[in-house]
């Protein structure tokens, strides 16, 4: 992918009058491939026949719901998810931020947020190219690709890369959870700090030897994190 716009997006809602709305509306911003599906079972085929570099999942579907989607697509690839619900209670919320999603909205919404939110889950474009060596790892983040020393690649999220971004700006120094939280989720991070822990500790199961017992993503109590190793 070149830039954020050749990004495969994959839109689930059983509302098809909003999916033609947000269809139209992500290509008339310039994103190239939207696919659709209106149930579980839609979603999961669309998803091995196009493997998206982007999901935008409603919650209520009439074959399970968007939570459980969630999780049953992520064990197949580590892309960026965006909820939309109807549901705006913070427990849900707060549920799916935690369960590692990287965005959610609640409708109605303005289209022009969830095309900020889409740019903000997934900004290749905008990252610089660098790669930060961690022991025997390596970690490109303009492909947001981990190698390890035994040959296999792991694909980092937008949030976890974003997160890494932020931490080796500052490498060897402490950057404050309010710090980490604005750098990915912008000024209005209100209710993301729960989730931060989840994208910590799913991105130490990517780049740590010992993801207990972590020497390179250190976790300064009370403060926030501090990133060792060479960039």
């Amino acid at each position: 992918m070149t830039t954020i716009y050749d990004a495969a997006i994959l839109l689930v809602d059983d509302n098809p009058d909003l999916l033609t709305l947000v269809t139209d509306n992500l290509r008339t911003a310039g994103y190239k491939t939207v696919c659709t599906a209106a149930d579980c079972a839609a979603a999961r085929a669309a998803f091995a026949a196009h493997r998206p570099d982007l999901m935008i999942l409603d919650i209520n579907l009439p074959d399970g719901d968007g939570f459980g989607l969630f999780r049953t697509l992520r064990t197949e690839s580590d892309v960026p998810a965006l909820f939309l619900s109807a549901r705006d209670a913070d427990a849900d919320r707060l549920f799916g931020l935690g369960l590692g999603a990287d965005d959610y909205l609640t409708k109605p919404f303005l289209m022009q947020e969830l095309l900020l939110r889409v740019q903000r889950a997934y900004r290749t474009e905008l990252r610089r190219s660098r790669v930060l060596t961690l022991g025997d790892c390596t970690v490109n983040l303009q492909d947001a690709a981990v190698r390890r020393a035994d040959g296999t690649t792991l694909a980092l999220t937008a949030t976890e890369r974003a997160l890494l971004q932020r931490l080796a700006d500052d490498r060897g120094h402490i950057v404050t959870y309010d710090a980490v939280c604005e750098a990915v989720w912008g000024a209005d991070y209100y209710g993301y700090e729960n989730s931060l822990n989840v994208h910590i500790r799913h991105l130490r199961e990517k780049i740590e030897p010992d993801p207990g017992h972590p020497q390179w993503l250190l976790t300064v109590r009370g403060i926030g994190y501090r990133l060792t190793g060479e960039v």
